[in-house]
């Protein structure tokens, strides 16, 4: 409902805006673009999910408990929350419609992993249970990052009080959230991911020029690049995780809104 509420507060100032723009000519703050330099701030939601891959399991013994379990016996759903995002703009003119943009800030988000796995509840030869005897294990994962990211803002020629533009870059995130250097990992209920992460963001969006400041929103799609994956630790070098082990590849796919002010 939270998304919604911002989606139709932006969709109503930018009807407005342009049936401002048909019924006169002002042009406010004609100037602005002319800066070499200027600062702003955003604040935002996001909602951002994992892109996971498993290992391929074409031509192994399947048989043999030292090989990572196959994907089809492990399903990984994904179920995320509406996050926030705030942060400052730093905006250098490289040319008219080319401006270099650095926007560091924060950004969190709330995920729930849920584990559905037959191996879970598998046995010894003793029959006493090699893992947590379940077949359904759920993993809150909380992610605060610290966003740094390099821009690159293309615009069009400015059409009265209207500028569309697009924009892409890359970032490095660090995640004050990630549990890297924990002991504990998922056979004590810990899922870990790395501190240290690479992202690139591509999105499209508008600059409206009021009479005091440009209101600048945008819709952006976020991709992690490297595997933010900690895997399990080597608890019985018979058996992998059942966890971690299948996964060759979990990493950030979202989206996200931010209202910019300048």
């Amino acid at each position: 409902m939270k998304k919604l509420f911002f989606i139709n507060i932006l969709f109503l100032i930018i009807s407005v805006q342009i049936i401002n723009a048909q019924k006169e000519k002002i042009e406010y703050l004609p100037n602005f673009d002319k800066r070499a330099l200027h600062f702003g701030y955003y604040v935002g939601v996001n909602n951002n999910s994992f892109k996971i891959s498993y290992y391929d399991q074409s031509g192994n013994d399947l048989s043999s408990p030292i090989n990572p379990i196959p994907q089809e016996d492990l399903f990984v759903s994904v179920n995320a929350s509406l996050g926030f995002n705030i942060g400052f703009v730093v905006d250098y003119r490289l040319h008219k419609n080319v401006n270099l943009r650095f926007e560091p800030g924060l950004r969190s988000n709330t995920k729930e992993l849920t584990f559905i796995n037959a191996n879970l509840d598998a046995t010894d030869s003793f029959g006493n249970p090699i893992y947590n005897g379940t077949t359904d294990e759920l993993r809150k994962v909380s992610g605060t990052y610290l966003h740094l990211p390099l821009l690159l803002k293309f615009s069009t020629n400015r059409l009265n009080n209207l500028r569309p533009y697009i924009i892409g870059g890359v970032s490095y995130d660090y995640n004050f959230s990630s549990n890297e250097k924990n002991g504990d990992d998922n056979y004590e209920g810990e899922f870990r991911m790395k501190s240290h992460n690479f992202m690139y963001e591509i999105g499209i969006g508008m600059d409206f020029y009021f009479y005091f400041f440009k209101f600048t929103p945008s819709i952006r799609g976020i991709f992690a690049i490297n595997n933010e994956l900690v895997p399990d630790n080597t608890h019985d070098p018979s058996y992998s995780s059942p966890w971690t082990g299948p996964i060759d590849y979990l990493g950030t796919r979202g989206v996200f809104l931010n209202l910019t002010f300048e």
